[in-house]
């Protein structure tokens, strides 16, 4: 069975949210912006530098905490992430992905039920907001609400149907339901948006023939949660080098 740990990381953006306007403005978003750069190169401690020291320039900066809050979730430090993002959305309580990223990190301490109100959060600051709906699955599925977990990840398919995660975990959820033909068809339909790893091991297993939709009943040893457990997490990221508008 996949770790846990092995399927953490991928691909949430963080809002491009301006700080407030102070005197210096302008010099907080350069440091946010230079902290971003050191970040996508995986230099947190100077990233790190960079945040704090947009803060000082502007302590009502909320993108700047929320970047904060994203070193210290990379480091696995999610007490400390959990204290940043919750500045960020204290300073804008319309901070979408900042609310996501203070689910995303109640999820990684097994705070179920804060992790689903946070995520509720982002989703009623952006009802569009796909991949908000993608995590609260995420949270359902790890309580074992798969069903729950279904009804989330299609509305992030619905809302964005190019997004491969939802289909992957839907997937998943749909495995541990005994769903397989839906779980296959799902899994490929990530395939084909790029993401193949669940459905070559579904394959390689005897959950799915090549013609997508049929299913061969696996071996009797064989256990569905070995798949399901490949469900993807979209977890906070800082590869972005936008600047935030003023």
């Amino acid at each position: 069975m996949l770790k846990f740990a092995h399927v953490l990381l991928a691909g949430a953006a963080l809002i491009f949210t301006a700080c407030a306007f102070t005197s210096t403005p302008r010099l907080a978003h350069e440091h946010v912006n230079r902290g971003i750069m050191y970040a996508g190169k995986g230099m947190y401690d100077l990233a790190m530098v960079e945040y704090n020291r947009a803060i000082e320039k502007d302590p009502q900066c909320a993108r700047a905490y929320n970047d904060r809050g994203n070193i210290y979730f990379l480091k696995g430090q999610y007490d400390l992430a959990v204290k940043e993002y919750k500045k960020a959305v204290d300073i804008d309580r319309k901070y979408a992905k900042a609310y996501s990223n203070l689910g995303f990190a109640y999820l990684m301490l097994k705070q179920y039920e804060p992790a689903l109100a946070e995520f509720g959060n982002a989703i009623r600051n952006n009802p569009q907001y796909a991949r908000a709906y993608n995590n609260r699955g995420l949270v359902y599925f790890a309580m074992g609400k798969y069903k729950r977990a279904i009804l989330d990840y299609s509305r992030a398919i619905a809302i964005n149907p190019g997004l491969a995660k939802p289909y992957d975990n839907r997937g998943a959820a749909y495995m541990l339901i005994g769903d397989t033909e839906k779980a296959c068809a799902d899994f490929s339909r990530a395939c084909d948006l790029g993401l193949c790893e669940t459905y070559d091991m579904a394959k390689s297993r005897g959950y799915c023939r090549f013609d997508y939709m049929a299913f061969a009943p696996p071996a009797e040893s064989e256990n569905p949660e070995s798949l399901a457990s490949a469900s993807r997490v979209t977890s906070p990221t800082v590869f972005s080098s936008s600047s935030p508008s003023s």
